[in-house]
């Protein structure tokens, strides 16, 4: 067994309810998951449901409550004393949080309580959800950059991005994941960057998209993301929430040629389009680093495509992704259908 330990995940919890309630030993089981006994056993203690018998969810929920009360308790909230006074000094007198870091340990050097350090500033800023006081409190800082990190000096990172097509900019609906139709997109490279597959995934359904990619440029880019986004109804294309990457300089006559909106994540901040780069890792299983892609028909990539898309999830209730977006198109057909 590996010596590095690892938390259970949600598919070795399903073994662990399905096996145990088989009548297998802990033993067998943990051998069937390459874990020990004890922590089988721990598991069965801490997942009992009110029935007594081991539940899955009841096992997760108790992972969550320790996990979190393990946090240590955040130090800036919002409406404290002690927030009060750093937003005001970072907003209206232009104070860097490092200046606000030190003046507040020259004025508490004995009372480490009403103190804070410069990072923690900085996580508080950029911690803030979007809207008006996060664009206020970025605003103030020197750099003024939507996400922590390097600034691209890169064409992709800058003028290729209209301030308009910035993420921050949005609207509210697609970051709540309210309707479908809203996409995030990126590209997996192959070996050496010479051949790549565009990766399509909808916010709401986590349904996946894979694209043949004749080339790494942005005509590559722009024809096969146009072809297989055609392939789906008008009304499952809203809007594409992409990186800065150079393969999307032909954004203009993507949004022209499927009529969609399209938005661009902050420099270096992968989590914006999280759902995208959560499946980008899972499809590397199919398309591992270092591979040549070049040979990847786009028949294969349909195929894995359908594989991720009938996999249960439980972010949708452990129905499918291809479950989630057929109901969706229904719903919108039926809604059609009454209205006329």
């Amino acid at each position: 067994m590996d010596g590095r330990y690892k938390h259970l995940n949600c598919e070795e919890r399903s073994v662990i309810f399905a096996e145990h309630r088989r009548g297998a030993s802990l033993r067998a089981i943990g051998s069937l998951l390459g874990r020990h006994a004890s922590t089988i056993s721990r598991e069965l203690r801490r997942g009992q449901g009110d029935d007594g018998h081991y539940s899955p969810a009841a096992g997760r929920h108790c992972h969550d409550a320790r996990r979190l009360r393990s946090r240590r308790p955040r130090r800036l909230i919002e409406g404290s004393a002690l927030h009060i006074w750093v937003r005001g000094k970072l907003e209206h007198l232009r104070w860097s949080p490092e200046q606000i870091a030190g003046r507040l340990r020259a004025m508490h050097p004995d009372d480490p309580d009403r103190r804070v350090s410069h990072e923690t500033i900085y996580a508080a800023i950029y911690a803030q959800p979007r809207g008006g006081l996060k664009a206020a409190m970025i605003e103030a800082l020197r750099q003024r950059k939507p996400a922590r990190g390097r600034r691209r000096t890169t064409l992709a990172g800058s003028s290729m991005v209209p301030e308009s097509l910035r993420i921050i900019h949005r609207p509210e609906e697609i970051e709540a994941r309210i309707v479908p139709g809203h996409w995030e997109g990126d590209l997996i490279k192959g070996a050496f960057n010479r051949s790549s597959v565009g990766t399509l995934v909808e916010r709401k359904t986590r349904f996946v998209v894979l694209c043949k990619m004749n080339g790494n440029g942005a005509e590559a880019a722009l024809e096969s993301s146009t072809r297989q986004m055609k392939r789906l109804p008008a009304v499952m294309r809203k809007s594409m929430t992409y990186d800065r990457g150079s393969e999307m300089a032909c954004h203009p006559e993507l949004a022209r040629r499927l009529k969609i909106d399209i938005w661009f994540c902050g420099p270096h901040a992968p989590w914006q389009r999280g759902s995208n780069e959560n499946t980008n890792g899972l499809l590397r299983q199919f398309m591992p680093k270092g591979a040549d892609l070049s040979d990847a028909s786009q028949t294969w990539l349909n195929d894995v495509a359908n594989l991720m898309n009938n996999r249960p999830r439980k972010t949708l209730g452990w129905k499918t992704p291809a479950e989630a977006m057929a109901e969706e198109i229904a719903a919108f057909n039926s809604t059609v259908a009454l209205e006329t």
